[in-house]
């Protein structure tokens, strides 16, 4: 019933920017956290970002200063800003969601590649 949907990835130069969106549908309650992971060839997934239904958030140190994640809980959907973009950041990236009554969702994931 309750589906996340990835959008905004693609192809961008180093030093370039990127806004995801992760829109939750079929739920009118707000998830108490929704993070960001993603997944590069050959590497493990790993948490970029994070953040609360109260607005706290938490940031992978390979990302902090150049990404901030925010939420419209109206919504239920969660951004990434994704600013000074280096070649490193080149992944999938996966929308997550929990909630006490909801449960557990992963999105499909978004490719982005960052490169000259």
């Amino acid at each position: 019933q309750v589906q996340l949907v990835e959008s905004g990835g693609g192809l961008v130069q180093p030093g370039g920017s990127l806004r995801l969106a992760c829109a939750a549908s079929g739920s009118i309650f707000s998830f108490n956290v929704m993070r960001w992971y993603r997944q590069a060839p050959g590497k493990q997934r790993e948490l970029v970002a994070a953040i609360t239904s109260g607005g706290s958030t938490n940031y992978a140190d390979s990302v902090k200063g150049r990404f901030a994640i925010s939420r419209e809980n109206a919504k239920n959907t969660v951004y990434l800003q994704m600013n000074s973009l280096k070649p490193e950041d080149t992944a999938v990236y996966y929308c997550y969601a929990s909630g006490a009554a909801l449960g557990s969702y992963w999105g499909q994931g978004t490719q982005v590649t960052v490169s000259s």
